[in-house]
Order: C-alpha cells, then structure tokens, then sequence
C-alpha cells in the first residue's frame, strides 16, 4: 500500500539506497597486480586488447571497482587487488530520469552498467573544461570518488534543465543547486 502523501523523491531515495554493493571499502587483500583490462572514454571495456562483449561480465566487474588514494582503479577480492586501465571514467551516464518539480526535482542519472544515481549533494554533477580540445567533460560521482562521464545526448538534456540562480547557471537536484557554468 502506498501513502498519496508520501513525497515522491523520499520514496525514489529509498528505491535507489536498496541496492546492496560488496563492501569493497573493507578489503585489504595483500597481493596487488597489473591486469592488461581497460575502460575506454566511451564506456567499452577491454581484456587483453579486446572488447569484453558480455553486459553481465562488465555489470559484475563494476561492483567490485574501487578508486584508491594512489590514484589508481582497481578490481578488489578479499584476496587481490587488480590494477587496470581507466582512459577519463569508470562509467558512462547514459540516461537521465527527471523525477517532480522546482525544488523537489530529482535527477536521476543511470550509467552504462546499470548503476543509477540521484544528482545532489552527495553525487555532484560537475563539468570540467581541460580538454585540449576545449570540449567540456561532464561528470556524475557515482560512489566513491568514482564517477561517470556523462554522455553528450544526456548533457544535452541536463542543459535544457539548467537555470539561473546568483549569475550561475546550473542544475537543481535533491535540493541542492549544482553550477555547471558561469552565466
């Protein structure tokens, strides 16, 4: 049964909280190695050099990264420790569901290995502009300090939400207003 009153972001929260992840954050394992996997800009992963082609294969993969304070991802066992390769992000946003309005919007980003994240205070939307192109790079935090860069179809959505508060531009998701660029 559900209550008419309940508000509809409280209830998308819960929804999004009950996904359970390995406690990665707990592992210490003792071996650490260099493995030939790579994630390229676009969200493919590789092994050995080719495409991993399996979705489950990379679904599962995905739970167990982890972005440690040398800087490095890495796949994480209670046993090993897998340095690989990341070209800009471990994920790919490639969806966005936009939950209620003004202040209670919630936005909801869904990555390319299902994970799904409301924008806000704790998964800031970000763009960054060092590109040597001068292309901005746009960027979700998944969850520790993981983060997906934001497809350009998604981006163009995102922008069509922007808006202006204290000459910025930028999004407003579970209350809190992200600046995306300066107005």
């Amino acid at each position: 049964m559900t209550n008419s009153d309940a508000d509809p972001l409280d209830a998308l929260k819960d929804l999004l909280s009950s996904t359970k992840l390995p406690p990665v954050h707990l592992w210490h394992p003792e071996h650490t190695r260099e493995i030939d996997m790579r994630i390229a800009r676009n969200g493919d992963w590789y092994y050995n050099g080719s495409i991993i082609p399996r979705k489950r294969m990379i679904k599962l993969f995905s739970t167990v990264l982890r972005l440690d304070s040398d800087g490095h991802t890495y796949l994480v066992t209670p046993q090993e420790r897998l340095r690989i390769q990341v070209e800009d992000a471990p994920f790919t946003a490639v969806l966005l569901h936009k939950e209620g309005q003004g202040d209670k919007q919630g936005l909801v980003l869904s990555t390319n290995t299902e994970d799904k994240v409301l924008a806000g205070e704790q998964h800031p939307i970000v763009v960054e502009y060092t590109r040597p192109d001068g292309e901005p790079s746009p960027y979700i935090t998944v969850r520790d300090g993981l983060r997906a860069l934001i497809s350009r179809s998604v981006f163009i959505e995102l922008a069509e939400l922007c808006e202006s508060r204290d000459d910025q531009i930028g999004l407003l998701s579970d209350g809190f207003f992200m600046p995306l660029a300066l107005g």
